[in-house]
Formats: structure tokens, C-alpha cells, sequence
């Protein structure tokens, strides 16, 4: 049985980035019968991968995984699971795409970077989240807790389906579709080589994710900090008794804006996207949804926890009122002084 070629015939880069030629022929494998030869032994691992679109075999694990931590997140009643597995999915989903493009000889450079680059990505972020005690049993995130317990049960179930197990897996194939883009370019001999731009872009991603880095590295030490006052009394050195009775860091990056972490990780994922319309020629295309996607998230996401931090910290407010939010006003170099000497 001869194996069908699983990517789309493109000849121009238009094509590439053409919804139509490129993933709606690919649909009917979304369905069980393309699926079901796989687990009844009927064809082989490697024939069924080889045989199935790229981007459609993303969306099959994804929602495998929907699945298995919503049973999981019903069962135990801890509904952070998609955080768990979120530093990992993006580097799965890249890997995937570079995997196929390697195993059907293609020109893999960009990624290989890409993988590279989200390999890095998944260790910091994995890193923090476990540092913070993500991975310890009963762990949840708080503002999951909050919305339970503000809405019926019923309504959350739902949300639990539709957004926390569903949409959130949904979003991580989509931040990651400028991979299959890249993949589909390199089938191409008019594709660009690596350019200056390419080597810009890749850097910046680098940029992007050390701000990110940084910034959460600042947060945590101020926390620690806060912490180990709060136990002992005692001051640590390096911070001033108004700084940690404060609450909130204000300092370093955080005087630039009010979520420098938040801010360098939506430009990393802008970025991923704004490189595969750089490849294929194109101010924007069908995967940017993933990007905007992504930063509206982020939107519902900050609102719901800069509610509750005001609520904690008395000064929060004004520290809002003199700091941007994700992105550095004309207040930016002054946004911790002017905000220290409203205080005082």
C-alpha cells in the first residue's frame, strides 16, 4: 500500500499560506476513521504519521491531551493541569514539524532553530513553574479557585471543558502553526535562504526571552525577600522595610511596566509568527489568530489578577496609575521613583 503524501502541492509562497490549499484538504483526518487504523494495529507508527498532514496530527494530540486533563482535572479537582503540560506542548508541536520535514528531507534551518529556541523557552518556563511549587499534589492555580467558587458548579464544568481543557490546548497547536509554515516553505526551491533578517528575528526571540527571564527572577527574589521578612522580622539586605511591606516589587524591570514577564512573553510568540511572514513574503496570514489569540488571554488573565492584587496591597492602585501595564509609557524611566515618592 503506497503512502500518500501528506503535504499540500504549493507552488508559489502565496500558496503557503493559502487556508484553503493548505489545511482544509486536510480536515477529513480529523476524523476517527483516519485514527481508528492506527490503534487497531492495521498500519504501522511511522506509515500513519508519514500518511497524515503535519498540522492535523498536532490538532489529534491536542486533543488527546484535552482529554486526559479534563478526566485528570474532574477526577482530583485540581484544574491547573493544562499549566502543567503548557511548557512543554509548544517544544512537542515545533519538534513534531521539524521531526517530518527531517524525515521527508527538507531544508530544516529555520526549524532547527525554532526548535532550538523553544527547547530553551520550555526549560525556563518549566523551571519557574516548578521552582514556585507548581508540580506538588494538591498545587492549583489560585485564580481557578476564585472562579469556582464565584459561578455554579454547572457553569464551571463548562468552562472547564470549553476553555481550561479545550481552547487552552487549541491555542498552544495555533501559537505554534508558523512552524507547519516554515515546513511547508522549505518544499519549495524559491523559498529565501537564511538571511540577515532571519538571524535578526531569531536573536530577538533570544532578547525577548532573557527580558522574560530577567524579569521573573526579579519578582522572585523580591518574594523570597518578602517572605523571609514577614517570618522573621528582619530585613534582607538590599531592600528597605517600605519596599517589603509594599507587598509588590516596583523595582528593575518592573518599574518599566507592570508585567515585564507578560510583555516579553507575547512578543515571543508575535515574534514566531512575524517570522513566518517574513519566509513567505506576507504582511499577515491564517496562524497571527494564534498570536492574537494568545494576547487576549493575556488581557482576561492580568485583569482577573490585578483585581485580586489590588484588593491585597493598598498602593497597588496608584502603582497602576503611574506604570503601564504591558507596555512602557512615557513614564518608563521614572515609573518606580515617581511611584516611591508618592508614597512617601
Amino acid at each position: 500500500m503506497a503512502t500518500p503524501f501528506p503535504l499540500p502541492a504549493v507552488s508559489s509562497l502565496s500558496d503557503v499560506t493559502d487556508f484553503s490549499k493548505t489545511v482544509t484538504p486536510f480536515l477529513h483526518q480529523l476524523s476517527i476513521s483516519h485514527v481508528r487504523p492506527l490503534f487497531t494495529g492495521q498500519v504501522p507508527v511511522k506509515e500513519w504519521y508519514l500518511s497524515t498532514n503535519p498540522l492535523i496530527t498536532a490538532a489529534h494530540f491536542a486533543l488527546a491531551v484535552t482529554l486526559i486533563v479534563l478526566v485528570s482535572s474532574e477526577i482530583n479537582g485540581n484544574y491547573s493541569q493544562v499549566d502543567r503540560v503548557w511548557s512543554l506542548l509548544p517544544s512537542i508541536y515545533i519538534g513534531h514539524y521539524t521531526l517530518f520535514a527531517r524525515m521527508n528531507g527538507l531544508d530544516t534551518q529555520r526549524l532547527d532553530t525554532l526548535t532550538a529556541f523553544s527547547l530553551l523557552w520550555s526549560i525556563r518556563l518549566t523551571y519557574n513553574y516548578w521552582r514556585r511549587g507548581g508540580y506538588n499534589i494538591g498545587s492549583e492555580d489560585y485564580r481557578w479557585e476564585i472562579v469556582r467558587k464565584a459561578i455554579p458548579r454547572w457553569a464551571f464544568i463548562l468552562l472547564n471543558i470549553v476553555f481550561i481543557s479545550f481552547i487552552q490546548n487549541v491555542l498552544l497547536v495555533m501559537i505554534t502553526a508558523p512552524a507547519y509554515l516554515h515546513l511547508l516553505a522549505s518544499t519549495l526551491p524559491t523559498t529565501p535562504t537564511w538571511s540577515l533578517a532571519d538571524l535578526v528575528l531569531s536573536r530577538g526571540l533570544l532578547l525577548a526571552l532573557f527580558v522574560e527571564t530577567t524579569a521573573d527572577q526579579q519578582q522572585w527574589v523580591y518574594q523570597r525577600a518578602k517572605m523571609a521578612y514577614l517570618t522573621t522580622g528582619a530585613v534582607p539586605r538590599g531592600y528597605t522595610k517600605a519596599d517589603l511591606d509594599r507587598g509588590f516589587v516596583v523595582t528593575g524591570l518592573w518599574s518599566f511596566c507592570r508585567h515585564p514577564n507578560y510583555t516579553a512573553e507575547q512578543a515571543i510568540w508575535l515574534l514566531v509568527y512575524q517570522w513566518s511572514c517574513l519566509v513567505c513574503d506576507e504582511l499577515w496570514n491564517w496562524t497571527g489568530l494564534g498570536a492574537v489569540v494568545y494576547m487576549a488571554l493575556f488581557q482576561g488573565s492580568v485583569r482577573l489578577t490585578e483585581k485580586i492584587t489590588a484588593g491585597k496591597y493598598k498602593e497597588y492602585k496608584e502603582y497602576q496609575k503611574v506604570v503601564s501595564k504591558f507596555v512602557p509609557g512615557l513614564g518608563a524611566f521614572t515609573g518606580a521613583s515617581d511611584f516611591d515618592g508618592k508614597e512617601k
